[in-house]
């Protein structure tokens, strides 16, 4: 056999560095807290000047900093520190596209200790052993609205883009479990004569009411707060959003609830829905099918639920020609289906 074919001998590696890897969660945290790398890009280079700069002891700047370039999250030479391409297009505070808020979500005290207090419980279970993440009122949900817009933004763009293609007029879009707003803002921006009810907790819908008015058009924005299965809904709307929503129930509550928006939609009318959708394998692409964890940990029954789930989903609720639209370069899927009529 060629040298160059010779299987490499096992190693504990890859199950060393899975162990280890809440030690990259905390140098990121302790990274975008001292602004580290905004720092970094506008010529702090070297841990002396790091820590004039953030006030930071200069060891620790230079162990941070080692730690960082070992991970692949910035470059060392002659001592002297400096970006990748993807660090600087995301993590300099002063980009366009920067996203260091996600880790006040992802990483924040409280989804760490879903993931960390009794990880076999809820393997044994099926779903997280707690509360999860939908009780009433959850405030996770306000963190999420304002950490995560960043990294959802050009994913709504997209989607936003898709839904108003050959479209136009739209005048009625129901937004359930809207978030940040981000992406019945989108449909808004392309479509002047649109009006916007949405749906989520009261703190949740003040962050969204914030994104309308930054954009010009708070005006067009209705706030209907409380649970999507509890809050009455109107009915005649040319589109509803479902954005990042089933994923968190199984699906027989997914069908409840898509019953209720066909319900809601005049004929003709659209339900959107934005999901991680791994292919039938569930081992891939790499992060829509390690989402269904996340769900474990913390939903009583949630899932990454494949296109031919999702399709079912939809037809059992009485909708018809479900298509699906890949959001590049992200990891999410906008899936479309219709009320027949």
């Amino acid at each position: 056999m060629p040298s160059d074919q010779i299987p490499a001998p096992p190693s504990p590696e890859l199950f060393v560095d899975g162990v280890r890897a809440f030690q990259t969660t905390a140098a990121l945290k302790s990274a975008i807290a001292l602004d580290l790398f905004t720092h970094v890009a506008k010529g702090a280079d070297a841990p002396d000047t790091l820590a004039a700069a953030t006030g930071a002891s200069s060891r620790g700047l230079r162990i941070l900093c080692d730690f960082l370039t070992v991970a692949g999250h910035l470059e060392k030479s002659a001592g002297r520190y400096s970006l990748t391409p993807s660090s600087g297009v995301f993590l300099d505070r002063r980009s366009p596209a920067y996203m260091g808020s996600i880790v006040d979500f992802l990483a924040s005290p409280e989804i760490l200790r879903m993931f960390f207090d009794d990880p076999a419980a809820y393997v044994r279970k099926g779903g997280t052993v707690g509360a999860g993440t939908i009780g009433p009122d959850d405030p996770v949900w306000v963190t999420f609205a304002r950490a995560m817009a960043p990294f959802m933004a050009p994913v709504a763009r997209a989607a936003g883009e898709i839904l108003s293609a050959g479209n136009p007029g739209m005048r009625r879009l129901l937004d359930i479990a809207a978030g940040h707003g981000l992406f019945g803002l989108e449909v808004a921006l392309r479509q002047p004569e649109i009006r916007v009810t949405a749906v989520d907790w009261e703190r949740v819908l003040d962050v969204a009411a914030e994104n309308y008015r930054a954009k010009g058009i708070g005006d067009r924005l209705e706030r209907k707060p409380g649970s999507a299965f509890d809050v009455g809904f109107a009915t005649g709307y040319d589109l509803v959003l479902l954005t990042n929503f089933l994923h968190h129930f199984d699906e027989a509550t997914c069908i409840r609830l898509l019953r209720k928006v066909h319900a809601a939609l005049g004929p003709g009318g659209r339900v959107a829905t934005v999901e991680f959708v791994p292919d039938d394998d569930r081992v891939s692409p790499p992060m829509a099918a390690s989402f269904s964890f996340i769900m474990l940990a913390t939903t009583h029954g949630g899932d990454a639920y494949t296109l031919p789930e999702l399709d079912g989903m939809l037809r059992a609720a009485g909708f018809a020609d479900s298509q699906a639209h890949k959001l590049l370069p992200s990891p999410q899927t906008l899936v479309v289906a219709a009320k027949p009529g």
